[in-house]
């Protein structure tokens, strides 16, 4: 009987060594998996309606790219800009897509002149941003995420 005794007792000291080990080894799978992750990239970028969801990344990039500066550039060419002298500037436009498709402006980055020649361009952007057709957020592992892009655009 004091054999069974100490073996029970020498069985529950071990289990819960067991226990604490997968545990721990779980947890170092967890990390190490999270730190493979590149934060700084998607999956799969945003997507309107006319890219192909089973292109490449770089194709989806570049459809999303091309469809975003195309309507960027109709929406300005539709507004009345009356400048005094020739603007030769590049505006960078940052903006973040949440994860429902909503676009918000962050920063527009532009010169002096800029300023000066186009009053008014700045609520022109965020006209052209609130008119972009519906998109479907970036992807990262499959899960729809918050994205960060900024977008040049020449004036001439």
């Amino acid at each position: 009987m004091r054999n069974l005794t100490f073996l029970c007792f020498l069985f529950v000291l071990t289990a819960c060594n067991w226990s604490a080990s997968r545990e721990k080894k779980t947890q170092e799978l967890v990390n190490k998996e999270i730190l493979g992750i590149d934060w700084e990239d998607v999956d799969q970028y945003p997507l309107f309606a006319d890219c192909d969801e089973t292109a490449s990344k770089q194709e989806q990039k570049q459809c999303f790219m091309t469809t975003l500066l195309k309507h960027f550039s109709e929406t300005l060419e539709e507004s009345d800009f009356v400048v005094e002298e020739a603007v030769n500037d590049t505006i960078f436009v940052d903006f973040l897509m949440e994860v429902s498709g909503a676009i918000s402006l962050l920063e527009i980055d532009k010169g002096g002149i800029t300023d000066d020649q186009l009053p008014g361009f700045d609520e022109q952007i965020t006209k052209c941003l609130n008119r972009l057709p519906k998109i479907e957020p970036a992807l990262k592992r499959g899960i729809p995420v918050r994205a960060k892009f900024r977008i040049p655009i020449v004036l001439q």
